[in-house]
């Protein structure tokens, strides 16, 4: 699979698995057991939307494109630019 395939099936999964709304694919990394592929993900709208919480989610899928597992590995609100 290519990347763009890896990006789109990380997405499909992530969605039927989980409802929320996919706000961006931010990292594409390969690895020993596959791909990684982080999102960031809406987890509740709030007005305004520089208040929103975001989800950082990392989808591990095979070199096939099949599923192994995915993690929330941290929140933050969307006006949030600071990195730890």
């Amino acid at each position: 699979m290519n990347a763009n395939e890896l990006i789109k099936k990380a997405q499909e999964e992530f969605a039927i698995l989980n409802k929320l709304p996919v706000n961006a694919v931010i990292g594409l990394a390969k690895r020993e057991e596959g791909w990684v592929v982080s999102l960031e993900a809406l987890e509740r709208k709030a007005i305004p939307d520089t208040m929103d919480v975001l989800g950082l989610y990392e989808v591990r899928l095979d070199s096939e494109g099949t599923l192994l597992g995915f993690e929330r590995k941290k929140l933050r609100k969307r006006g949030e630019t600071q990195e730890d």
